[in-house]
């Protein structure tokens, strides 16, 4: 054999055997390229629209209404394709596309959460110091502290008075709009700031966010510019000091999200964990019209700080959900879990070649990798993970390779420096073939993270070709 048919040889057996990564760009067609970016449009809308929780559901409900489904009554009886809906506290939605099979074959569940890192404001946030009023925030989620300063913020959330009237609150998104700001020190006088640890270059209680520093007009009051905040509160919303102990009021970045880089390729914005994956598998499920099983689609609240509360997925409002659509059809919840497939759709960390010492690039998903399958979470060893079995990744990879969706594997960072959790396990404990799929992000729970349009088009064909299997 001649060294050039040799090489030939070799060359052909390593596209055979190997793994091929290449990417996506080269693998997709024109048409699907404009088809991706043309869903990205629809994508920053709604990271627009829905930086919280309570705002993501909304638009989640009103979305859900306009596709046809309607909200779901245990009392009534469901045929194939009916589409049904529940709203959790409006903070938390399931929908469902009832299949062509029985419910105690098991149903397909996506799962993703739309609460993200942020600043909440603590029950008595308005104090003055120094003719200075600020708001007192309690950070949520796992955050790098020092990024939240000298960042536009814009104050989302809910006011309770004690009469049970519901103020909605949204300032800081319209260009006419105020924003607010937490503060920094200047480097010419940082210098005792800068040899605090990191996690300490600005403490929890040093992130109070400045709202004003107009004093009322009488010279003979203490707290005047507390007063003034307080009196253009009252007008426009009629509230007290005491309403705030009622209050869910949210500090999010104000930027809008937007194209990064050149050739556009990447998205920029706010809460891209996990509204990407929350996003695209709304969009899957709200285009799925005659599913073999039962397609199910959890959109859920407080997984950043634990899935702990009566809207996170350590709650029993899926069991109840997953119960009721049993009792409908006369069949055990148990047969219904046990038989169930999940796709937790959750964002894993994106290799970021300027931080490349924390990651094992082999097994790091990449941007413009296509969707990530992280087939465990967890941290060091593997805890607080379901760890999918093999046999259930087989499945998925078929279903995913059928479907020509370009997806990628990954952990989140090497084995003794990484780690993260997501809602996967919670769902997996009740008996539920369970395994992480989602979308790459780079500057992950940072106010602006970013992520790869072709990679938020994957998952979305991703959901769809779940759903569909």
């Amino acid at each position: 054999m001649s060294k050039r048919e040799n090489e030939s040889t070799a060359k052909e057996l390593k596209e055979k055997l190997f793994m091929q990564k290449k990417n996506a760009y080269i693998r997709m067609s024109d048409s699907e390229i404009k088809k991706c970016d043309k869903f990205c449009e629809g994508y920053k809308k709604f990271l627009d629209e829905a930086k919280t929780e309570r705002e993501a559901a909304a638009v989640i409900e009103r979305e859900a209404k306009s596709a046809g489904f309607v909200k779901f009554d245990k009392k009534k009886k469901y045929k194939a394709g009916d589409k049904v809906y529940l709203v959790n506290r409006e903070k938390a939605v399931i929908l469902a596309v009832i299949g062509s099979e029985p419910v105690d074959r098991g149903v397909n569940l996506l799962a993703a959460h739309i609460d993200s890192p942020r600043l909440d404001m603590k029950q008595n946030p308005l104090i003055e110091k120094e003719e200075v009023g600020y708001f007192k925030s309690h950070y949520y989620g796992g955050i790098k502290k020092y990024q939240w300063t000298t960042v536009p913020m814009s104050l989302h959330g809910v006011i309770v008075k004690a009469d049970g009237t519901k103020i909605t609150v949204k300032i800081g998104e319209d260009e006419n709009d105020p924003v607010f700001c937490v503060s920094d020190l200047l480097p010419h006088l940082a210098s005792a700031q800068m040899k605090r640890p990191a996690t300490e270059i600005i403490k929890g209680e040093e992130l109070n966010i400045i709202v004003g520093t107009r004093p009322f007009k009488d010279d003979e009051i203490s707290e005047s510019v507390k007063l003034n905040l307080l009196s253009i509160l009252n007008k426009k919303y009629g509230i007290t000091e005491a309403d705030f102990l009622s209050a869910e009021l949210e500090a999010v970045p104000a930027f809008k999200a937007r194209d990064i880089g050149f050739d556009r390729s990447l998205v920029g914005a706010y809460g891209q964990d996990d509204r990407v994956c929350a996003y695209t598998e709304l969009m899957a499920i709200l285009e799925a019209k005659n599913p073999k099983k039962t397609a199910v689609a959890i959109l859920t609240d407080k997984e950043e700080t634990g899935s702990d509360g009566n809207t996170g997925l350590q709650s029993s409002y899926l069991k109840y959900f997953i119960a009721d659509l049993a009792a409908v059809f006369g069949v055990k919840t148990r047969d219904v879990l046990a038989n169930s497939k999940c796709l937790s759709a959750d964002v894993n960390a994106a290799y970021d070649p300027t931080f490349s010492d924390v990651f094992e690039k082999n097994n790091s998903c990449v941007l413009n990798g296509g969707v990530c399958v992280t087939k465990y979470t967890g941290s060091r060893g593997k805890s607080g993970t379901s760890d999918a079995s093999a046999e259930f990744v087989g499945e998925i990879r078929a279903v995913l390779d059928k479907n020509n969706v370009i997806w990628q594997t990954g952990e989140l960072g090497k084995v003794d420096i990484g780690g993260g959790g997501t809602v996967a396990k919670y769902i997996a404990n009740l008996d539920v073939d369970t395994i992480d799929v989602g979308v790459p992000v780079i500057s992950m729970h940072a106010p602006y993270e970013i992520t790869a349009k072709t990679d938020i088009y994957a998952a979305y064909k991703a959901f769809e070709a779940f759903i569909d299997s």
